[in-house]
C-alpha cells in the first residue's frame, strides 16, 4: 500500500532514530506499521502515474503534434535553454548528427532508443522552470518538432498516440533487451 506522509516525520524518523546504544531494537525486525500517514487515495495514486512505457503503454493523452506547429512551441518555451535550433545553449543539446552515434554529445537523435521517451520526459520534466505546464497537444508538438529536427521524421508526419510508438529510433539497435 503507498502511503502518504508528511515530509518532517520521514525526516525525523530517519535523523531522528539513529541512536546506537545496547538498548536499541533489532534493526533486522521492521514493524509491520510505523503508525503514520494515511493509504494514499486511487486519485492520489493515479495523478502520478504519468509514466509511458516504450511500446506506449500509459500514452493515453489526446492530442496529436506537427513539427511546423512544434517549431512555435519550442522558440516559445524551449529555446531559452537548448538554443535556437536544439543544438546550443546553455543546457543539454538535443539535436544532432542521427548517424553518429559513437559522439561524445548524446542527444535525442542519436541516442535515445524511443520516441515515446522523449513525449514522456517533456511531460513530466519541461520547460525546466515550470514542469508539467505543458498541455498534451503542446507536448505532441514539440515531440514531432524534435523528431523533425533530428531527421527522424518528416516534416508532414503527425504523431499521436498511435503513431508515436511506431517510430523507429536511430538508437534504438544500441539497446540490449534483458534476457529473462
Amino acid at each position: 500500500m503507498i502511503r502518504v506522509v508528511g515530509f518532517c516525520c520521514v525526516i525525523s524518523f530517519f535523523f531522528g532514530c539513529s541512536d546506537n546504544s545496547s538498548t536499541e531494537k533489532d534493526p533486522q525486525v521492521w514493524p509491520e506499521s510505523f503508525g503514520f500517514g494515511r493509504d494514499a487515495t486511487t486519485d492520489e495514486i493515479a495523478s502520478k502515474d504519468i509514466d509511458i512505457g516504450p511500446d506506449g503503454t500509459g500514452l493515453l493523452h489526446e492530442g496529436k503534434g506537427k513539427a511546423s506547429f512544434g517549431a512555435i512551441v519550442y522558440q516559445q518555451k524551449c529555446a531559452t535553454c537548448h538554443g535556437v535550433y536544439g543544438t546550443d545553449g546553455p543546457y543539454g543539446a538535443l539535436v544532432t548528427d542521427v548517424s553518429d552515434t559513437t559522439s561524445s554529445k548524446k542527444t535525442v537523435g542519436n541516442y535515445w532508443p524511443y520516441a515515446t521517451t522523449l513525449y514522456d520526459y517533456i511531460n513530466r520534466a519541461m520547460p525546466f522552470d515550470k514542469p508539467g505546464s505543458l498541455t498534451a497537444e503542446e507536448v505532441f508538438h514539440l515531440t514531432a518538432f524534435i523528431l523533425y529536427s533530428n531527421r527522424i521524421i518528416d516534416s508532414t508526419t503527425v504523431i499521436d498516440s498511435k503513431t508515436l510508438p511506431a517510430i523507429i529510433m536511430p538508437a534504438r539497435k544500441m539497446i540490449v533487451p534483458e534476457v529473462k
